[in-house]
C-alpha cells in the first residue's frame, strides 16, 4: 500500500492533531479509522458465519479461531480494489473473505445477509467500543482532575460572578464543582448509551424474508450472530437499526462537549490580565506571541473552544440521518461516515482539557486581591447581599432599601462597606445579633472579610468532587 506523509492529508485530524494528541488519535484510530471500518465488517461477517455453523452444531474452537483470524487480517487495500469492480462495498468485502475462509464455510459468508445487517452491526461495534476504551477513559481521567481541583481548592475565596460583574463570595472549588457535576453526569449517561446500541440480521425489509429461508427460527439466527459481537437486536428494524439509539449517544457527547467548552471559556477568562485567577502550565519554551515575547495566551483553552465550535453544528446532520425514507435509501451513507471525524474532535478536545486542567492553578493570591477590592465602586459591597437580608430576619421591613443607601453612601465617602455600615448603629446592631443568634464566630468583624460569606461553598465543593471522583 502507498504511503502518503501525512502533511498530504486533507483533514486536520490527520496531521495537525494525530501529532499533537498522539495518544488519542492512536486509540482513535484503532476502533475508527478505515481500516478499524473494514475490519469491523468483517467481524460481523465472520460472527454470521460462527452462527450458522452453530445452530447447525458445527461450529469448532479452532473454526471460529480460523474465522475470527481471517477477520483480524483483511487487508483494507484488497478490500478496495475489489469495490473496483463491485462498486459496493459489502460485496466486495464478501468476495475477498470468501477467498480467505475454509472453502466448506466460504458458501456461509453474508448468507441471508443485507448489507446494512454487517454495516449498522459493525458500526454499533465501533461505536461502542471507541466510546467505552478511548472516549470514556479521557473523560473520567478530565473528571477526576476536575474532582482534584474542586477539592484542593474548596476553601480558596473566591469572588462569585454573574452576567461578567461581582456577585457574591463563593470559592474556587465551587467554581470547578459545577463542571464536576454537570461533566459527571454526561459521562454517566454516555457510558450507559454505549452500552444500548444494538445490531440486527432481519434482512432488506427487517421481516426477516432472506433468514427465513435459512433456519426456523431466524430470531434465534439473529440473536446467535449478535452475541458473537456483544450486542442485542434492535427491537425493531427495516433495512437499518432504530436510528435513535446511535443518535442519543452522540447527542449526549455533544452536551459533555459542551460543558467541556463552557470550562474552557471560564477558564479563559479567568486568565484575562485584568482578573488573573488562574493560569495555566506553560513550558519553558513556549511561545505566547510571534511579536510579543511577553505574552502568555491561554490558547489550550481556546483551542478546546474552538474544536467545539467546528464539532458542534455536525449534531445537525445526526438528526438528519434519523431519517430515511421507504425502508432506506442511501442518503446516511456519506455524512455516517463523518461520525468519526466528530468522536475524534470531541475527543481531542477531551484530551486537550485534560492536559490544561491537569496543570492548572488557582492564583489565590489574585483570586483574594480581587475579592477585596470587589463591589464595584463600593469596597466590600459584595456584603451588601447579607446585610439586608439579616436585617429583614431582625425584622425591619426596608432592610434592601437601607442596605442600598449605606451603598450610595460608602460610594460617595470612597469608605468601605462596612466602614459606613457601623456608623449605622441601629442596623449595625440589628444585624450583628442575627449573627449571634447563628452562632457566627466574632460576629462583630464579619463584614470586615468578604472571604468568610460563601455559604456552603467549600462544603458541597468536597462533597461533589467525593461522589464523582468515586463514580469514575
Amino acid at each position: 500500500m502507498e504511503t502518503r506523509n501525512i502533511f498530504d492529508n486533507l483533514s486536520c485530524i490527520d496531521h495537525r492533531y494525530s501529532l499533537s494528541e498522539k495518544s488519542a488519535f492512536e486509540g482513535l484510530s484503532s476502533y475508527i479509522s478505515e481500516s478499524a471500518s473494514i475490519r469491523s465488517c468483517a467481524k460481523a461477517e465472520a460472527a454470521l458465519v460462527k452462527a450458522h455453523l452453530k445452530l447447525r452444531g458445527q461450529l469448532t474452537d479452532s473454526l471460529a479461531q480460523t474465522l475470527d483470524t481471517v477477520a483480524q487480517n483483511i487487508d483494507p487495500e484488497e478490500v478496495y480494489a475489489e469495490e473496483e469492480k463491485t462498486k459496493h462495498n459489502i460485496r466486495a468485502l464478501v468476495n475477498v473473505m470468501k477467498t480467505k475462509v475454509p472453502a466448506e464455510v466460504a458458501p456461509l459468508v453474508h448468507l441471508g445477509a443485507t448489507s446494512v445487517d454487517i454495516l449498522d452491526t459493525a458500526l454499533s461495534c465501533r461505536m461502542r467500543d471507541v466510546t467505552q476504551n478511548v472516549v470514556l477513559p479521557e473523560l473520567k481521567q478530565l473528571e477526576k482532575h476536575l474532582c482534584e481541583i474542586a477539592e484542593r481548592e474548596a476553601e480558596t475565596p473566591q469572588v462569585g460572578r454573574t452576567h461578567g460583574q461581582h456577585a457574591v463570595p463563593i470559592t474556587f472549588g465551587w467554581s470547578i464543582a459545577e463542571f464536576v457535576s454537570r461533566l459527571g453526569k454526561s459521562i454517566l449517561r454516555i457510558e450507559e448509551l454505549s452500552k444500548q446500541l444494538k445490531g440486527k440480521l432481519a434482512g432488506p425489509v427487517g421481516a426477516y424474508n432472506g433468514p427465513s429461508m435459512i433456519v426456523k427460527d431466524p430470531e434465534e439466527l439473529e440473536r446467535t450472530y449478535l452475541g458473537f459481537l456483544g450486542l442485542e437486536p434492535s427491537e425493531y428494524s427495516n433495512q437499518l437499526v432504530e436510528p435513535e439509539y446511535l443518535l442519543r449517544l452522540l447527542l449526549e457527547m455533544n452536551v459533555a462537549f459542551g460543558i467541556i467548552a463552557n470550562l474552557a471559556d471560564d477558564l479563559r477568562n479567568l486568565q484575562r490580565s485584568e482578573i488573573g485567577e488562574v493560569f495555566e502550565y506553560f513550558a519553558s519554551t513556549q511561545v505566547g506571541s510571534s511579536t510579543m515575547p511577553q505574552k502568555r495566551n491561554p490558547w489550550n483553552s481556546e483551542h478546546v473552544k474552538s474544536l467545539w465550535k467546528a464539532m458542534c453544528p455536525r449534531v445537525m446532520t445526526f438528526y438528519m440521518d434519523q431519517i430515511s425514507e421507504h425502508q432506506r435509501d442511501l442518503t446516511n451513507s456519506a455524512s455516517q461516515r463523518f461520525i468519526a471525524d466528530y468522536v475524534s474532535g470531541f475527543t481531542m478536545a477531551v484530551a486537550r482539557m485534560r492536559s490544561v486542567v491537569s496543570g492548572l492553578q488557582a492564583d489565590r493570591e489574585s483570586m483574594a486581591k480581587n475579592l477585596a477590592g470587589a463591589g464595584g465602586k463600593v469596597k466590600g459591597g459584595v456584603l451588601a447581599e447579607p446585610a439586608y437580608i439579616l436585617l429583614g430576619e431582625a425584622g425591619v421591613n426596608d432592610g434592601h432599601e437601607v442596605i442600598r443607601k449605606i451603598t450610595l453612601e460608602a460610594e460617595q465617602t470612597g469608605k468601605t462597606f462596612f466602614e459606613v455600615l457601623k456608623t449605622h448603629t441601629d442596623a449595625y446592631q440589628k444585624i450583628t445579633a442575627q449573627l449571634e443568634k447563628l452562632g457566627v464566630e466574632n460576629p462583630a468583624t464579619f463584614f470586615e472579610d468578604p472571604a468568610r460569606y460563601h455559604g456552603l461553598a467549600a462544603e458541597k465543593s468536597r462533597r461533589l468532587a467525593q461522589k464523582y471522583a468515586k463514580l469514575m
